[in-house]
């Protein structure tokens, strides 16, 4: 909680890719041109593992890319708007549709927040997606691109990272583990656990995030170790889900936070684009609860020299390391 904290724009929540819907009825457009329009096989394809009706649609894929160790690789987004538009679609609908199998979700979360990335720093082409989006998700698209360019606003004129941090990523708690805990924090503060959630989100993807910032905070929900030693505050464990959530109610109440949660937010971290990013995830949230499972899926991603650089569950540095000879060994975390 404070103005030195540069990181959470950099971590939950940039990477421009070809793919196209495959089996959303789009045409995917790449270098070796168009999918042929009469059912046929292209002669480069390449065969699909068998699906089940609730794997969701069909992502764009790009056999050249390499691959992290889960098999996936970086999430592509059509080059044209209308193709975006119909892939957004079909990935937020997913999102929200409990028919959806389990193991589809990290994919669609993946691609949802790529999407979102990219558009945020293309206004036009962002804006042309939006012109294509029916009225109900042109609305939830605003709103995620409005929180992410908070961020990018937050941050600009900063260059991107030459060294990656030393953290580990690791997986979160499950995810209606982590909503119980945002939902007792609420009852007992009177904080929105939409708001929790969103912070949580933001400084450690919901608790990916195993490190310390360059202010020296700790833990999911980034507590400094002195302002977790405020009599009222930190109660427990500071990298435990739990009690960090319940701590960071009582320290958004304490900074006023239920008069004004903006004023709350501000004692977070002394930014009012940071403020706002939160409620703007917050608002989705509070729209529509079924959003908690694309935010709960996102990668932790990083604004660096080489691009918006993808840092999957099992990355792990004990010491900085400079991103060229990061890429040099997870070529996969770099955007096509």
């Amino acid at each position: 909680m404070t103005t030195t904290r540069l990181l959470p724009a950099l971590l939950a929540t940039g990477l421009l890719g070809l793919g196209g819907g495959l089996a959303l009825g789009l045409t995917p457009r790449g270098p070796e041109g168009p999918r042929p329009a009469d059912g046929r096989e292209a002669t480069n394809a390449v065969p699909q593992p068998e699906r089940r009706p609730d794997d969701g649609p069909i992502l764009p894929v790009d056999p050249a890319l390499p691959r992290q160790a889960d098999g996936r690789h970086y999430p592509l987004v059509p080059t044209d708007p209308a193709d975006v538009a119909h892939l957004l679609v079909a990935v937020e609908e997913a999102l929200r549709n409990p028919a959806t199998a389990t193991t589809a979700l990290p994919r669609l979360g993946h691609q949802q927040q790529v999407i979102y990335r990219v558009l945020s720093g293309d206004d036009r082409r962002a804006a042309a997606v939006l012109a294509a989006l029916p009225e109900h998700w042109r609305h939830v698209a605003e709103l995620h691109l409005a929180a992410r360019r908070e961020f990018l606003a937050m941050h600009r004129g900063h260059p991107g990272l030459s060294r990656l941090p030393a953290w580990r990523i690791i997986a979160p708690a499950p995810a209606e583990e982590l909503l119980a805990h945002y939902r007792k924090a609420a009852a007992a503060t009177g904080i929105d656990w939409e708001v929790l959630a969103a912070i949580n989100l933001v400084e450690t993807g919901m608790g990916r995030i195993d490190g310390v910032s360059v202010a020296n905070a700790q833990g999911p929900m980034q507590f400094l170790p002195s302002t977790w030693a405020q009599p009222g505050v930190g109660e427990g464990d500071i990298h435990d889900p739990h009690d960090a959530i319940q701590a960071a109610a009582r320290y958004l109440v304490r900074r006023g936070g239920l008069r004004d949660i903006r004023r709350g937010l501000w004692g977070y971290n002394n930014s009012d684009h940071y403020g706002q990013a939160v409620l703007h995830y917050a608002a989705l949230l509070r729209d529509d609860p079924r959003a908690y499972t694309g935010l709960y899926h996102w990668e932790i991603h990083v604004a660096s020299e080489a691009g918006d650089l993808w840092l999957p569950v099992g990355y792990r540095q004990e010491q900085p390391i400079a991103v060229a000879d990061y890429l040099a060994l997870v070529p996969a975390s770099a955007p096509p």
